[in-house]
This record gives structure tokens, C-alpha cells and sequence, in this order.
């Protein structure tokens, strides 16, 4: 047993990994030693097993408090690594995500058409998500959001048009100085959906709200057709057809033509976004009167927006963190 105890010791000093020891193949077999003993000897071998035990315990704390506590080799900020370490290819840092660079256009695109930005949250309530949105009280539209709601109520926003109101009321005085309302709301949704290529439960949302005495449908068609343009580099045919949301009235779904250049052909629709005239409801309670001003808003994924534009197949890949897709957008 001494023997054991010299050779532990010193492999405890010496080690980098001092806790290692413990599972010594010797130190293990002595207490299964034990029981081929005869009976008047057992009590002592054992208390003997126990006090090496204590012993190796002690003198692994001792070397990893001077592990913890050894000064650090000088460190060379001139040099770009560790001489020692290999630099794997020719860009080992890592690289702004795909969606926050595509959503950053976005923003600028909408900036140059005059609308300014706020951004959305990442809880909110039940007023905000759906009465200030002109959902009554046990609304059947209301089931069809599926939310995500907290113990307290608090509801993970399954839309950026939570935000209406709140941006309504504060930026009434605009109306006044400037003749509109006129912002666009990036933000983080959550719905309780069914994961598949083309569904995912967490995803971003562009929201667009204006504004005015004078606001019509034809205005809201042409500041769309000139975004995407914008974002796509390239003209597009677009079309509408009809939509519901309780927020808006009349609603439409707004659609582009898809791309030559993603294997569309003439009258090939993709719808992006769902889009229509603020609702008399919504603006009243914002205190905003709707005799007097009319609106527009709309909101659709960035998600969308990126896979039709790189011709990506499966939305995962976004919140997936694999490397082999985000490397090709560095």
C-alpha cells in the first residue's frame, strides 16, 4: 500500500488533471481486496484504505488551488494567435447571421422610402396582442395565432402588429407636424406551430404602418411593388387577392411575380406578405380619429424574403447553427 501512496502522490503533483487519480486502477481494486479477507483483518485494511483515500483527496484540492492560482505565461499582444495554435483556413472567425445582415436591408430599403424604425418586443400582453387590434373577447380569430403564453399571462408576440397601437399613440403629434405616421416594426414572432421546411415556431417579422389624412390602397400597393423592387434588384409584376385579418378592412394578401432567375415563369405568383387599410376600430383606439385619418399596414417574414432571394429550401437552417450554411453567406 505504501508503494501505491508514493506513485499517486507524485502523479498528483505532476498532473494537469489531478482528479484523474481516483480512478486508479490499484487505488479501486483495494477496497475489493477487502472482502477476500479474513475477518479479523478486515476492519484494519479497510480504515488504512480510507486514510490513503483522505490522503490523495488532500493533495488533489492542494494542486488544483496551485493550478488555479499559478501566474499566467506572458501574453504577446502583438502577435495575431497562439504560435502554437494552427489558424484552420483562411477565416477561423466567425461571421454576421444571414438574417440580421438581409434584415438590415430591409430596415434601409424602408428608410430611403421615408419610414422610420422602432423595434418590436420580446413579451407582451393580451391588450396589445389582440383587443387594441380589434379582436373582441373570444374572437375565433384569436385561436388561430396559437400562442405562446407565460405562468403570468404575458404572451411571446405572435406578431409584429402588437406594436400598432403603442406607435399610434405615441407619434400622434406627427400628424400634426408632419401630416403622418409613417414606421416600420423588425421583431422576433413565436407561434406553437408544427416544425417542418417551411414552418418554424420562432421567426422574424417586418411590420409597415402609415398614416395619413390622404392614405389610400393604391398607396400602400405602390410603396410595396417599389420594396421589393429595391430589395430584389429587378422590376416585378404584382397582383392582390383577398385576405382577413380583424386588424384591416378591406385585407389583401400581396403577391410578386417569382423571378426568372429562381425557375419562375410568366403568371407564377409567390404570396409575401398580408397587408390592408388600418381598421376604424384600431384607430380609435389609439384615439385617432377615423373620420378624419386614414391608414395602411402590412407584415410579412424576413425568413421568406431571404430563402426566395438566395433560393434556400428549408427555413430550419436559420435557427439550426450549422456552419455549413451560415459559411455561405460570410
Amino acid at each position: 500500500m505504501d508503494k501505491i501512496r508514493e506513485r499517486l502522490l507524485a502523479e498528483v503533483e505532476k498532473s494537469e488533471a489531478p482528479r484523474e487519480t481516483l480512478k486508479d486502477k490499484e487505488l479501486k481494486s483495494l477496497a475489493e481486496k477487502i472482502k477476500d479477507l479474513p475477518q479479523e483483518e478486515r476492519a484494519e485494511f479497510g480504515r488504512q484504505v480510507n486514510v490513503l483515500k483522505r490522503e490523495i483527496s488532500a493533495a488533489i484540492e492542494v494542486r488544483e488551488h496551485a493550478l488555479l492560482t499559478a501566474p499566467l505565461p506572458p501574453l504577446d499582444l502583438t502577435a495575431p494567435t497562439d504560435i502554437n495554435m494552427p489558424i484552420p483556413g483562411d477565416k477561423p472567425y466567425g461571421g454576421r447571421h444571414p438574417l440580421m445582415v438581409e434584415m438590415e436591408k430591409v430596415i434601409e430599403i424602408y428608410n430611403r422610402l421615408g419610414f422610420g424604425v422602432i423595434e418590436s418586443r420580446a413579451l407582451d400582453d393580451d391588450y396589445h396582442m389582440f383587443e387594441t387590434l380589434n379582436f373582441p373577447d373570444g374572437h375565433p380569430a384569436r385561436d388561430g395565432y396559437d400562442s405562446f403564453r407565460t405562468k403570468e399571462g404575458l404572451i411571446p408576440p405572435a406578431h409584429t402588429s402588437n406594436m400598432q397601437n403603442r406607435i399610434l399613440k405615441a407619434h400622434k403629434k406627427d400628424l400634426e407636424t408632419l401630416g403622418y405616421i409613417s414606421y416600420v416594426v423588425p421583431g422576433r414572432v413565436f407561434r406553437n406551430e408544427d416544425v417542418d421546411a417551411t414552418h418554424e415556431h420562432t421567426f422574424y417579422q417586418c411590420e409597415g404602418i402609415f398614416v395619413s389624412k390622404k392614405a389610400t390602397l393604391s398607396n400602400m400597393l405602390g410603396v410595396l411593388k417599389r420594396f421589393f423592387e429595391l430589395y430584389y434588384e429587378q422590376k416585378l409584376n404584382i397582383k392582390t387577392q383577398p385576405g382577413y385579418f380583424p386588424f384591416t378592412e378591406p385585407s389583401l394578401e400581396f403577391l410578386i411575380e417569382k423571378p426568372k432567375s429562381l425557375g419562375g415563369k410568366k403568371g407564377d405568383y409567390l404570396e409575401m406578405l398580408g397587408c390592408g387599410m388600418i381598421h376604424p376600430n384600431v384607430l380609435k383606439m389609439a384615439e385617432i380619429d377615423p373620420e378624419e385619418y386614414k391608414g395602411f399596414a402590412w407584415g410579412g417574414g424576413i425568413e421568406r424574403l431571404v430563402m426566395l432571394k438566395y433560393g434556400l429550401k428549408d427555413i430550419r437552417d436559420f435557427e439550426s447553427g450549422r456552419l455549413r450554411f451560415l459559411k455561405h453567406f460570410r
